[in-house]
């Protein structure tokens, strides 16, 4: 629940400002800026249910939700897989800060998400010591 709430405190943090200046010694100023919507770096998600979307361990509703994220929340994506399909389809996304995946079914992507296998692999996976190991 923890973990929720920090994800959701970051979000919001996100998205306020204020400028702030120092001018010739005088006394730090603040100034209120122009409400700025503050957007992810491309490709980002925004969840487009009414009820959230889960975040899951795994790319699978049979996997175990440590997350939830709310409408209109968005959220940076690191690549993309085809697995379990959810009312026709069968993506699923893997997030860009978390080590957790959410349907595409429930969010509207923008800008261009690679699969997963296209991205650079683990210097461990080819290595001679993961060729020769066992189990």
């Amino acid at each position: 629940m923890l973990k929720i709430l920090k994800r959701r405190a970051r979000r919001i943090a996100v998205g306020s400002g204020a400028a702030a200046g120092i001018v010739l010694g005088a006394p730090l100023l603040a100034a209120a800026a122009p409400a700025q919507a503050s957007v992810p770096v491309e490709p980002y998600a925004t969840v487009i249910s009414q009820n959230g979307v889960n975040e899951r361990q795994y790319p699978s509703t049979d996997s175990s939700v440590v997350g939830i994220l709310q409408y209109a929340d968005q959220v940076g994506l690191r690549c993309k897989v085809r697995a379990q399909n959810i009312a026709d389809n069968n993506v699923w996304y893997l997030l860009l800060d978390e080590q957790t995946w959410i349907s595409a079914r429930y969010v509207v992507q923008t800008g261009t998400v690679p699969y997963c296998k296209d991205l650079q692999q683990n210097r461990l996976t080819y290595s001679p010591e993961a060729a020769d190991a066992r189990g």
